[in-house]
């Protein structure tokens, strides 16, 4: 049976809007959604907050994450028939826009993406059963995005489940026959080298499906190469991506959007609703941002929506940086100087961490995962096991330590003695405000006790003092809030040595830096 393309979105259309704010359902919120009785959200909640981030925060775009969690699969026949009013008016997939986190069939099982595949393709029929004439979704986002293969086999089993639906109900679909896919690049090597991915992407997509690619919106991860390989090549990893990818553009004629996904931490990228313009300064170029779960709920509701209608006039107008060959091979080296201490010590500290991972309250439904230390593709010749970024960054909270000092100060060190120091300020113009930030939440006393114990936290000692020398300031609480943090941070660690529950000691102090991880 052939397939009928006669609305069908072709993967590469240029008539849509390029969404700025894209919601997420990273459960970071230390506190309870303005809109909820409990910091947890379930499956059945995220229809409403979906609708709520449209409606009420003004978002452009929701991510539908099948990655890791379970998932409400009639995701858009309840949006449609619950909200019915709102997406007459607000249509979904022309002004709104969902867009679903596929899982990746290379590390997840294959059964779930086929899932995913029907949803998409039964919901654009429920939408034309209303008289929608939009195909609600088009466009799936790929984690642990590593090789142009990947991309372009999961848009030919996307085809062949299209096909094969329509042979088996004798149906005639009106779309999508084609998706449009989105490269989540998750490794600070991999987002410095992604310009290769996209090249040979295209290239291998105009052999297969004969005609033009016209734009892609490659994701840059933020929280898993600050995981993996610490705070300061995540950043410049993401800035030299960023640079890349309209190299990329000027080279090809591919227009590119790139989307960047950050937590309101410094760690997971530093966007929160009091940090928006240093955000968008040090990612200028960006044309989508993430707005996940603290970002919306740990902020008065009418702060979280101000920001959000500030980061969607000005994003636009940002221009990217651009780096010269030079610079780029900077930002390797630097790369490469920061990451070998930060990996140094969290690989000795991952039994901590993980047993103060557990007492890390989730506040979705997931399905149980690792981070990427956990795969083969994580820290070369490393079998370490982390917990995932929000709970690995909450741990270290929760302990009174800022995962952004570690390998930091020794970096420091050692790229001043590799005279990169300067070059480094200058592709990172933000560094010393980012340690100031997260050194106001570091408990000294804490970090003392803890190396009395095990020698590894001595590290992070010596990061600190070079830290402190750097910026010309100690680290140390400023406001009524850091101290009250400090006490909270101080109780979790003596109530994890006793052996006691701490839990409600962790969501207190998530609650005052605003976001539990």
């Amino acid at each position: 049976m052939q397939i009928e393309k006669e609305n069908h979105i072709i993967a590469g259309s240029t008539d849509r809007k390029i969404p700025v704010i894209m919601a997420t359902q990273h459960p970071d919120n230390a506190g309870i959604p303005y809109w909820h009785k409990t910091e947890f959200i379930s499956i059945t909640d995220e229809v409403e907050e979906c609708y709520r981030s449209f409606c009420d925060m003004g978002c452009d775009e929701y991510m539908w994450d099948w990655e890791g969690k379970f998932v409400d699969e009639a995701v858009m026949d309840r949006l449609f028939h619950q909200y019915y009013d709102y997406f007459k008016i607000n249509h979904l997939g022309s002004s709104k826009f969902l867009t679903f986190r596929i899982p990746n069939i290379w590390e997840e099982p294959g059964f779930r993406i086929a899932r995913a595949f029907m949803a998409i393709i039964t919901g654009t029929d429920a939408a034309g059963e209303l008289g929608f004439s939009h195909v609600p979704v088009f466009e799936v986002i790929l984690p642990m995005t590593d090789n142009a293969e990947k991309l372009i086999h999961i848009q030919e089993q996307y085809y062949k489940t299209v096909r094969l639906t329509c042979q088996v109900f004798s149906t005639r679909l009106s779309g999508p026959v084609e998706i449009n896919i989105i490269p989540l690049i998750e490794g600070s090597g991999s987002l410095i080298k992604s310009r290769s991915i996209l090249l040979e992407y295209i290239d291998r997509f105009e052999k297969r499906f004969r005609h033009r690619v016209e734009y892609i919106r490659p994701f840059i991860a933020r929280s898993d190469p600050a995981l993996n390989s610490g705070m300061v090549p995540a950043v410049i990893a993401a800035k030299g991506a960023i640079s890349e990818y309209y190299k990329f553009q000027n080279e090809t004629g591919v227009s590119v959007y790139p989307i960047i996904g950050a937590g309101s931490l410094q760690f997971r990228g530093g966007l929160s609703p009091d940090t928006i313009e240093n955000f968008m300064d040090e990612y200028s170029g960006i044309r989508t941002v993430t707005v996940q779960s603290a970002f919306r709920y740990d902020f008065p509701r009418e702060v979280s929506a101000s920001a959000i209608r500030l980061l969607k006039r000005d994003i636009p107008l940002k221009a990217p940086r651009i780096f010269s060959n030079g610079e780029m091979k900077d930002i390797l080296e630097l790369e490469d100087t920061f990451r070998r201490p930060y990996c140094h010590t969290v690989e000795r500290l991952a039994s901590t961490l993980n047993d103060i991972a557990r007492h890390i309250p989730s506040h979705r439904e997931r399905i149980q995962h690792t981070g990427l230390f956990g795969y083969s593709r994580g820290i070369k010749d490393s079998n370490v096991r982390l917990p995932r970024a929000i709970a690995f960054t909450a741990a270290f909270y929760s302990l009174g330590i800022p995962p952004e000092l570690i390998g930091t100060g020794r970096g420091i060190h050692e790229a001043d003695k590799k005279g990169l120091l300067s070059r480094l300020e200058s592709i990172y113009p933000n560094l010393k405000k980012d340690m100031r930030i997260a050194g106001c939440f570091l408990n000294k006393e804490n970090l003392r006790m803890l190396s009395a114990s095990d020698e590894t936290w001595k590290d992070i000692i010596t990061d600190v003092g070079i830290l402190e020398d750097y910026i010309g300031s100690g680290f140390a609480p400023t406001c009524t809030e850091h101290f009250l943090h400090r006490n909270h941070v101080s109780n979790i660690l003596h109530m994890w040595r006793d052996g006691r529950e701490f839990r409600r000691e962790i969501l207190s102090a998530g609650v005052i830096r605003k976001s539990l991880g």
